[in-house]
Parts: C-alpha cells; structure tokens; sequence
C-alpha cells in the first residue's frame, strides 16, 4: 500500500460542479460512452508520450509496450481502465480534473436541450469526456505518474462528484495513469468482461493500440486460474487508415471519426486516401455533422492529427489545411516527413505546400460530391457556410472551385434560405444576361423588398441577397464565376447592358436631359449631403434612393471597420429619383425654394433609411415629416 501525503481538499470549479450535477443526474440515455471517453483519453495519452520521447527517449521508462488494460471486480463493484501513456503530475491532476475552463464547459451548458439523448452527444464536442465516469459511477480515484518524474511523484485524484476533490501524492512505480471506477448501485453490468469487450469493439475497435482484458476463463479452467491474469488483446490495435479501404465498413469509418473528432454524431461525409509516387502519405478526412463551439475563433487550435511512419508527432497541425477548412477532421500519416518534426520545419518544408495543396483539392472535391445530395449539403451549409466563404480571399488558385461550394439566398425563391448555387443561378440567367447581379444588406426582410430590386422584379432578373456580415467583404474578392462579372445593384451607376433595348436606353437619355434643371435644384437643396444627384433607371415604384459609389465602402464594411475600431474613410452617397413618381412631379412643380428644399431633405432621408442606414439628425426629419402633415392636413 503506498502512503499518502502532501492531501489537500480541493473545491472543483463552478462550471464542473453543474456538469458534474448534470452527469450524475440527467445523462443516461447512453451510458457506456463513458468507457470510449476514458479509452480516447488513455490513447492520447500514449500518443503524447511517442511524441515527447523523440526528443527526450528516457521517458520511454526502459520501453514497455504501450498499451491500454482494462479489468474488473464483481464483487467489489469496480472497473479500472489503465494506461502507460505520459501520465499526469499533481499540477496537472489539479488542472485537468478540477477546472475545465479551457474545454468549453459555459458552452456546453448554454447549448442543452433538455433532451437526455441529444445532450449527452455534446460530451465529446466540449472535452468533457472524463467527467462522463460519473455516469456510471459514484467515486472515481485517479492514480497517476508523469514519465520522467520519481516514483514519489505519483499522484492520487479521488471524489464523488458532489463539489470537492481530493488529491494527494503517492508512490506509483509505472507511468502513467490508473483510473478506478466506483459503479453505482444497478451498474453492477460493467463489472462484466463480456459486456466490456463489446463496448470496446463497439466504440474503440480502430484505436492503433492494443486494449487488453483478463483472458476468459470457462469451466475446469476457471477453478486452475492463475494468480496473475492472462491477457488478451480485444480490439485491433491497427491504425485503421493505414488499412485497405474495401476492407473497412462505413461503421468503423464512422466510429474512427468520433475518436479523432470527440464527437458523438456521425460525419457527413469522408475521403480516404493513399498517395504514392514523388510525395507518399495516407490521409483519412471528415467532414462534421456539426460545427465545433469555437468554429469561429480563427486563433481557436484545428487541423489535422499528423503522423509519420505511423509515429504520432501533432495532434493539430494546421498547416495541411487552409484556414476557412478549419472544420475539417482527420488524419494524415507521411513517409517523406523527417521524424524530428518541428512547428518550424512543418512551416519551411516544400512537401508540407504540395500536401496542403493536394489535400484543399481532396476537401472540396469531397465538398462537391456532397452538394449533389441538396439535403446533406444544406445542413452542412448551414453549419459551415460562412467558414466557406472565407475561401476566395485566402485560396486563389481554388477560387473558382469554392465559389461553385457557396450557396445565397434570392429574388428567385422567397424562403429566404441560403439554396441558390451560381450555377443554378446562371441556368436560370435571361438572354443575353452578361452580369450576376446581387445585393447585400443586414438581414433578409430588410433587403427583400429593397427599392434597388424594383427594375429587375419589372425586368424578372433574379439578384442574389446577401445577408451574412461577411458578404460584402467576399464580394471584394469574388470578382467573378464562369466567365460573368458580379455586379452589386445598389453601386454606380446601373447599366443592364444588352437586357435594356435600344427604345430603352433612348428614353432614359432624353428623361435626363428632360430634368436637368431638376437634378440642379436637389444638388441645390441637399448640398454636401449627396455626392451626385441623377435620374434613375432602377426605380418603378419608390419615388427616391440611395446609391453607393462605385469605391466607397458599403454598409456592412462599414459596420465591420467601426466594430473592430478602425477609422472609416468618410463617403457621400448618390442621390437618384425615379422621374415618373407623383411625388417627384410634386417636387419638380414645387415653386417655393425653401418647400423644395424640406421635400427633398425628407426623400433624402425616406431613401436613407429604406437602404438601412441611420439618419444622422433623426429629430430634424421628424420636425420637416410633422411640418409637411400639418399643411397637408390644414
């Protein structure tokens, strides 16, 4: 019996202390995923240690194969699963299993449902695996050694899940870490070496180390059991990307996704590949069913498990990917990556660009194997859209490529659902239609009924709606898909090229010579307010609106610079009005130049907001609006 001391009684942080409270008492709809939590972790653990000890061999202890055990005792109701993986020390022990600020605990409370079964599938997506013992479990110990520190070291966690935590220093000879597991009162079923053994082929089948159990004994052969029990290797213990792919089942497939991704919904879709030639390298990529709490941390850790020769060097090495396909889960394993792998040489080495650019291709192309399914493609969408659409701005050569991926909401279907792919778009494009037109705005009821829309609607062009903050930044970057400029309807001047007649153009020309003198006395009135005042072609049925110009930023840049405390270059916009409106008419009769000139400040104003904006002196617009009302009414 090893001695305890240095015991001290620790609170467990807040967050814990309600998750705890939520494990012990709500999550049993899927009880034994506490087994393949506590085996993930054992894994990583001996992969940390492969890792560490290419620098520093004299953790390896004297070698001993790494493995995982796991055994039981009926009668003593206890199930202990053990590793020779890095092990922990006592600060360690403190941080891990005491506080989980880092994992995403708020995050995970915020996002219950109250619905047993789908919130116990959060438990891998927000780390808190471990604390899933509590399920089955009414006291956990945690004996733990970190390779390369004495025996002395050894350190013992024990609680009951109720607030407090105990840890301890002991004596531990091996590295590594012990986990016992107190079972509650009707768990007495994992304390059953059948019912383990399927849990592992279940859940940890593919994890490339070997899981061993006490070999079975039946019969006469139980009465001759040996002191020390024999083991068994129950699961694979091969890395299962490095198999065959006609020999793997989409179940394994599915099951290797969870373990890599701490997720517990399967994946929408993966690609598994072997290279061979000028570079060699195995990858095996996924794409989630879900986006991960910190999808949009840009700074959040990603990437891709990476091993060379089958040695595990990184658990996310992001430089496989680029950054808008953060999302993507995954191994890669290479021959031609030298085993002293550095952040530095995986940043410097040319195979790490050559690999990078083969597996973007991979992604998206497994991206567009996904959209012909409009249904799995959706849910994704809606997931990882907008990561998406960071693309074209940080991945030139795949520009096109990625713009065919996006999906935008339009004039075309009145759900307002982001569905409409450019090449849809295009198939349904007029003759002679040159241009993707498109407008973006705060919100889809917004711009839904924008008075920008109201010649195309005439014209039945369809314009695409953009409605994400991200879009009118992707804009300055998507220039163009299949040959056909973008063109955003609310900027310049409006020009339909080929889809407006000859009699067409003719008609506007003399309309604008026709109101001359009009367009100089609203240059008159709105002074410095307006950087141009012209006759519109865009209208039907506003009498006015606001244009922006063709260098100016637009609303949601705007909003974007001003949030992130940039100075905004100061801009003035176009003032347009459609000539054939009664109150245009009205205005251009108006023989008083101090009534001419509160009109047009309030369809000034009327246009401004109808584009979204905010009205720079609200109460001077509310004074002319109550001004015009009293005449009109006496």
């Amino acid at each position: 019996m090893s001695v305890e001391t240095q015991k001290q009684t620790l609170g467990f942080q807040t967050e814990v202390k309600q998750l705890l409270h939520l494990m012990i008492h709500s999550l049993y709809s899927n009880k034994e995923i506490f087994l393949r939590e506590l085996i993930s972790n054992a894994s990583d653990a001996a992969d940390k240690l492969r890792f560490e000890a290419l620098a520093k061999p004299e953790l390896l202890e004297g070698g001993a194969e790494l493995k995982i055990r796991l055994s039981f005792d009926k009668e003593a109701r206890t199930v202990t699963l053990e590793d020779n993986g890095i092990g922990m020390s006592r600060e360690e022990v403190i941080a891990h299993l005491g506080t989980i600020a880092k994992s995403g605990t708020a995050d995970f409370l915020k996002n219950l449902t109250g619905d047993q079964k789908k919130d116990s599938h959060l438990i891998g997506q927000f780390g808190v695996g471990f604390y899933s013992a509590f399920i089955v479990a009414d006291k956990v110990d945690v004996f733990s050694r970190r390779a390369g520190l004495p025996a002395s070291e050894g350190v013992h966690w024990s609680s009951k899940g109720e607030g407090e935590f105990e840890v301890a220093t002991v004596e531990k000879a091996e590295r590594g870490t012990r986990i016992v597991l107190h079972l509650k009162s009707g768990e007495e079923e994992f304390a059953d070496g059948w019912r383990l053994r399927n849990i592992v082929k279940k859940y940890s089948d593919h994890i490339a180390l070997p899981i061993e159990l006490p070999k079975e004994q039946f019969g006469e052969e139980e009465k001759d059991k040996p002191a020390e029990p024999e083991w068994e290797t129950v699961n694979r213990a091969s890395a299962l990307w490095t198999r065959p792919r006609t020999e793997i089942k989409d179940e394994e497939y599915q099951e290797f996704y969870k373990h890599v991704a701490h997720d517990f919904e399967n994946p929408l879709s993966w690609s598994h590949n072997k290279v061979e030639g000028k570079l060699e390298y195995t990858s095996l990529l996924y794409v989630p069913g879900r986006a991960p709490f910190d999808l949009y941390h840009r700074e959040a850790p990603r990437g891709l498990k990476l091993y060379v020769q089958r040695v595990f060097i990184m658990d996310q090495a992001d430089e496989f990917l680029p950054l808008y396909l953060r999302f993507i889960k995954g191994v890669v394993d290479s021959n031609d990556l030298s085993l002293n792998v550095s952040r530095e040489i995986l940043q410097k080495d040319p195979v790490i660009d050559s690999m990078k650019s083969a597996l973007t291709k991979r992604v998206l192309d497994m991206l567009e194997k996904l959209a012909k399914e409009p249904e799995k493609y959706a849910g994704f969408w809606k997931n990882f859209g907008q990561v998406l659409k960071e693309g074209p701005a940080e991945d030139f050569a795949n520009k096109e490529k990625i713009a065919g991926l996006l999906r935008f909401a339009s004039t075309h279907d009145e759900s307002g659902e982001q569905s409409v792919a450019l090449a849809d778009y295009l198939a349904r494009a007029k003759e002679g239609q040159d241009k993707i037109y498109y407008l973006t705005g705060e919100s889809y009821s917004q711009i839904r009924n924008s008075p920008h829309l109201e010649v195309f609607r005439k014209k039945g062009i369809e314009v695409l709606l953009l409605t994400d903050r991200i879009d009118e930044w992707l804009m300055s970057y998507l220039t163009d898909f299949d040959g056909k400029q973008f063109v955003d309807v609310a900027r310049g001047d409006l020009d339909l090229g080929k889809l407006d007649s000859e009699e067409d153009k003719k008609a506007q020309e003399e309309v604008a010579k026709a109101k001359e003198g009009l367009v100089e006395r609203l240059k008159s009135a709105l002074g410095d307010e307006v950087a141009e005042v012209r006759v519109s072609h865009r209208l039907t049925d506003s009498p006015a609106i606001l244009a922006i110009g063709e260098q100016d930023l637009g609303l949601q840049m705007r909003q974007i610079l001003e949030a992130s405390g940039q100075k905004v270059p100061e801009s003035k916009p176009i003032f347009e009005f459609n000539p054939q409106h009664p109150l245009i008419e009205k205005l251009d009769a108006e023989a008083d130049e101090d009534r001419f000139g509160e009109l047009s400040h309030i369809l000034f104003d009327q246009a401004a907001l109808a584009a979204g904006n905010s009205l720079k002196d609200p109460a001077e617009y509310v004074r002319r609006l109550n001004k015009l009302l009293v005449e009109l009414s006496g």
